[in-house]
């Protein structure tokens, strides 16, 4: 007998092997369920739907079930996800969920020929749709597909989508059923927004008294707080407390509001410790009695000067695009960064990001909220920002003139007090221009992104002189797409205050409960995170008050370039004396400043004054708790990464980017609070006593790092959440073909942006 030879098997399995448990103690996957809110209800849901991650192929896409609730649109994978330590977890949101709010369009494409459609509230669906893209606010785009589902469930859930993130009116939104609901469960523990747990609390100022601090704060003794506007009767925008001049009436100020748009009288913003003032005004709706008007405005304005200093007006209308030009601006830097492949020529993907114009006019923003610096620090004489309706670039401009001249607004409760002051109760208008209800686009601009991507900038270029981080501005720019909170809801207090009252009715609310212990603005923060989560916010870095600044040594270099923000151009003045324009500076090529300006900062041949205060200001060691003063040069100002490139997985550097220091930062600032922590401890004992310092140092919930020192005993490591997308996830968002040296990946890797020859010859790099 002969042994045969076995034959090769013809047939191969591509299915996985089965897998077998031989431990006991290793537990069976447990079955996702979906997570809703109280009052969250399921509208239409379909099932065996593909959730796509990558374009070329369906490898890697998740099955599993797609809802629709009153909320948000939500994927439960029918997979458990993998054991992953989560970056930051929200607690509204699952990992693959998107509140309704955050849908820019949603968008179905046909099974045949591929025709896709934009589905509006009304519209119907003749095709049976075979993909679901949808492209949200906060630049995810998402796809699902419909291949084993049933077209019927697919086009019902697709037109519910549709129908509940166009809500008919703002009551509607889900936000007004949660907090209703969560009053009633938790008001014993809610007083004025927060829980009785105390620490320091934002201003609303909503009130006389947040106002009287902020005036004692800033010593604008000169100044004082006026209730005219009680119940809105003289202006519907602005909030029902305002200061103004000592030396103006009631009477005056309720005469001259009648001269300008909306009532809005002249709204005082903050005081230099000179005494100069910055106040923002709108434009004049009696042209002939203007300059009158204006002229006792501005002389009350003087008299509050210690010295008498003459008022300049700068006339942001004239000298910075408006809300369409940003919107534009906005959108195509949103298509490149998101949209458009990743595959052309350095140049073309580089330069497209500089012609969206979008970093252009960050830099515009910045220099000439610079230029107001100048003349309130340099100059000592009060400034008006004038704005036809004083509600858009005002908001902007007042923000980041203050922000940069005052230390309180960059930490992390000041910042917040500068929004709810500057945007909320100054009457911008959140609802139209982040479109929540999707009725008018010519009034969506994205005016609150601009300024948190100018604030990026001067974190960028100065860290160690802001309390909080890049994350918390990222999840601060995300907040506004979550419709829980009342700081982004409204066109003005006076619609919030009416808003608020009927819907305090409705729920049967007391009529005298405070409006932010009914719906809370965005500041409690403990809706949205976990406590562990919010030291996320946190910057390791932050010199506070007091702190000693270090100067030659080198978290990141805070030593100015020779090419400062004087050396650019020769600003053209925007200005305006006792509303009459002044002398304009003449504009002159980057390369003739370039050229005269020694290493030595030595004085420049026909140098202005404000030259020279940049150039003064540029030649010495930057004080954190002082003057800060971004540059404003092409290279300076660079894009926002974490913000406009976290969900594109292609762009994702694994164990890579800026949370690399942040990670080794906060390690070594959490083991200095234990040592210190520990240094207490022995110092508080009793002399015959033996101290017996704690091991681990604070409890965990006192932390301020979100990342712990590790023990001696352990080996130094990097978690393996960290990438360049941290405390974000870009798993689950839709891919893109991406080619090995590609422009992004060169962008990652600190290429420049893509300029002129003349800039990059003149650019010290």
């Amino acid at each position: 007998m002969f042994s045969a030879k076995p034959m090769k098997p013809t047939f191969r399995s591509y299915l996985p092997p089965p897998q077998t448990d031989l431990k006991s103690n290793i537990e069976p996957p447990v079955k996702l369920e979906p997570k809703f809110l109280p009052g969250e209800i399921v509208v239409n849901e379909a099932n065996f739907v593909r959730k796509c991650i990558s374009t070329d192929s369906s490898q890697g896409d998740l099955w599993g079930r797609l809802i629709c609730t009153n909320f948000k649109v939500s994927f439960i994978p029918q997979d458990p996800p993998p054991k992953q330590k989560s970056q930051l977890s929200h607690l509204l949101l699952g990992q693959h969920d998107i509140s309704l709010t955050c849908l820019e369009q949603v968008v179905t494409v046909n099974d045949t020929r591929g025709k896709r459609k934009v589905l509006g509230s009304n519209k119907k669906l003749k095709f049976n749709p075979a993909e679901l893209i949808l492209y949200c606010k906060d630049l995810r785009v998402i796809r699902f597909c419909f291949d084993e589902a049933g077209p019927e469930s697919a086009k019902k859930v697709c037109l519910a989508i549709a129908h509940y993130s166009h809500p008919a009116d703002l009551n509607l939104l889900f936000g007004f059923e949660y907090q209703g609901l969560r009053y009633h469960h938790y008001k014993g523990d809610l007083v004025n927004g927060s829980t009785p747990r105390g620490g320091i609390q934002t201003p609303i100022f909503d009130c006389p008294s947040d106002w009287d601090r902020e005036i004692k704060r800033t010593a604008a003794s000169e100044w004082r707080v006026c209730s005219i506007n009680q119940k809105y009767i003289i202006s519907e925008s602005l909030p029902e407390y305002i200061v103004v001049p000592v030396s103006l009436t009631d009477q005056d100020v309720k005469s001259y509001s009648l001269s300008f748009n909306d009532g809005r009288a002249p709204l005082w913003c903050w005081n230099h410790r000179n005494g100069s003032a910055l106040v923002r005004m709108a434009g004049s709706t009696e042209p002939l009695n203007q300059r009158k008007t204006e002229q006792k405005i501005f002389t009350a304005i003087t008299k509050s000067h210690p010295q008498r200093r003459e008022v300049t007006v700068s006339d942001l209308d004239k000298a910075l695009p408006n809300i369409q030009d940003i919107q534009s601006a906005f959108v195509k830097a949103r298509q490149i960064c998101t949209l458009d492949p990743f595959e052309e020529s350095e140049e073309r993907w580089l330069s497209s990001i500089e012609n969206s114009r979008w970093l252009e006019y960050v830099r515009m923003f910045l220099k000439l909220s610079a230029e107001v610096v100048y003349s309130l620090d340099g100059k000592n004489v009060s400034v008006i920002l004038l704005e036809e309706e004083d509600r858009d670039l005002n908001c902007v401009v007042s923000s980041l003139v203050q922000l940069m001249l005052d230390p309180h607004f960059r930490s992390l409760n000041g910042f917040q007090s500068l929004v709810q002051k500057e945007w909320v109760m100054a009457g911008h208008r959140f609802l139209d221009r982040c479109n929540h209800l999707k009725k008018n686009e010519n009034k969506e601009s994205p005016l609150f992104t601009l300024f948190l991507d100018c604030v990026w900038q001067m974190t960028n270029q100065y860290p160690a002189a802001f309390e909080f981080t890049e994350a918390y501005l990222t999840v601060l720019s995300d907040s506004m797409w979550i419709p829980f909170f009342s700081t982004f809801l409204f066109n003005s207090s006076k619609q919030c205050s009416q808003v608020l009252q009927d819907f305090a009715k409705n729920k049967a609310i007391p009529p005298t409960e405070d409006h932010t212990v009914i719906f809370p603005p965005v500041w409690k923060w403990s809706q949205q995170f976990s406590s562990r989560d919010q030291t996320l916010f946190n910057n390791p870095m932050y010199v506070g008050k007091g702190a000693a600044c270090v100067q030659n040594g080198e978290v990141k270099s805070f030593q100015r370039s020779k090419k400062a923000f004087s050396s650019t151009v020769r600003i053209s003045s925007t200005s305006q004396r006792n509303g009459l324009k002044g002398e304009e500076d003449t504009l002159q090529r980057r390369g003739s400043l370039i050229s005269g300006l020694r290493g030595d900062f030595s004085p420049v041949k026909d140098e202005s004054p404000a030259e020279r205060f940049f150039r003064d200001w540029f030649s010495h060691p930057a004080d954190l708790q002082g003057v800060l003063i971004p540059l404003v040069l092409p290279s300076h100002v660079v894009l926002w990464k974490l913000f406009f490139l976290r969900w594109v997985l292609e762009a994702c550097i694994p164990k890579g980017g800026p949370a690399t220091v942040y990670h080794k930062v906060s390690q070594l600032v959490d083991e200095i609070d234990t040592l210190q922590s520990k240094l207490r401890q022995y110092k508080g004992a009793s002399p015959h006593s033996t101290p017996v310092p704690s091991p681990s140092g604070p409890p965990p919930g006192q932390r301020r790092m979100y990342f712990k020192a590790s023990s001696a005993d352990e080996p130094p490591t990097s978690p393996n959440v960290l990438n360049s997308s941290f405390p974000f996830n870009p798993v689950g968002n839709l891919c893109r073909r991406g080619v090995q040296g590609t422009p992004i990946s060169k962008f990652l890797n600190g290429a420049k942006t893509w300029l002129s020859t003349e800039t990059l010859a003149n650019d010290t790099f």
